[in-house]
């Protein structure tokens, strides 16, 4: 079991809110959880639009560059509703997951209060957390839904968000997989941590982000935040 030599180090002892993203942020990407969801975008944009794979992964990647999201581009060039999308896209084998006791030991010590920003839905997200074992440490889930379906990296996902929960930006911490998600919140004050994966996109953006920290491993920088030993 860890345990934690004291207070959390001196460079974020003003953060009072620990916002996360979810998918290959608070799990590896390692586990391949999101490729799933890669692979349901392009079978579910190849039949709607019948379609060849090749095609669809052309206007999926496009629709992902050009509006934040697969779905944000789909709803503003299709008018397409996004609850049957994120139902058929989310129909995924869970079973990569598993609970973290690093995660687990890093949560219950950090102190203030903990939320998922995320532009996946709320079903989804709280079946991910079930699978980490980790649901009881965060306050609130902010999804896609609660956004209005405007996605990261669009600012007024951030505005909503920081109004709804009360946040005062200078007293958080984001961490995000996608660099470029990043960039509004350090604009609003945020402190931020760009959580590397093995496969991060290049994408537009992601270039000019210039977060806080960096790491490839979330738990393990949780860890020494709080000085284990």
């Amino acid at each position: 079991m860890n345990t934690f030599a004291g207070p959390i180090r001196t460079d974020l002892a003003h953060v009072d809110t620990w916002i996360f993203d979810l998918d290959n942020t608070l799990y590896p990407s390692t586990s391949r959880l999101f490729d799933q969801i890669d692979v349901r975008i392009g079978e579910f944009i190849a039949e709607r639009f019948n379609v060849d794979c090749q095609e669809a992964r052309r206007i999926q990647k496009s629709y992902f560059r050009e509006h934040g999201t697969t779905l944000n581009g789909l709803m503003t060039e299709h008018d397409m509703a996004p609850e049957e999308f994120l139902d058929y896209v989310h129909d995924i084998d869970f079973s990569p997951l598993e609970p973290s006791a690093g995660l687990e030991a890093a949560l219950t010590a950090l102190p203030g209060r903990k939320l998922i920003f995320t532009n996946a839905d709320v079903p989804y997200s709280r079946k991910v957390l079930a699978c980490l074992g980790v649901a009881h440490h965060f306050e609130h889930i902010y999804d896609i839904a609660a956004a209005n379906y405007v996605p990261k990296p669009f600012p007024a996902a951030y505005d909503t968000l920081i109004e709804r929960h009360e946040i005062e930006p200078a007293a958080s911490i984001f961490f995000e997989d996608i660099a470029r998600n990043l960039a509004p919140a350090a604009a609003l004050g945020m402190t931020t941590v760009w959580v590397r994966g093995d496969d991060n996109w290049v994408l537009p953006g992601n270039e000019d982000a210039k977060p806080d920290y960096e790491t490839n491993d979330l738990v393990a920088w949780l860890h020494a935040a709080l000085g284990a030993s």
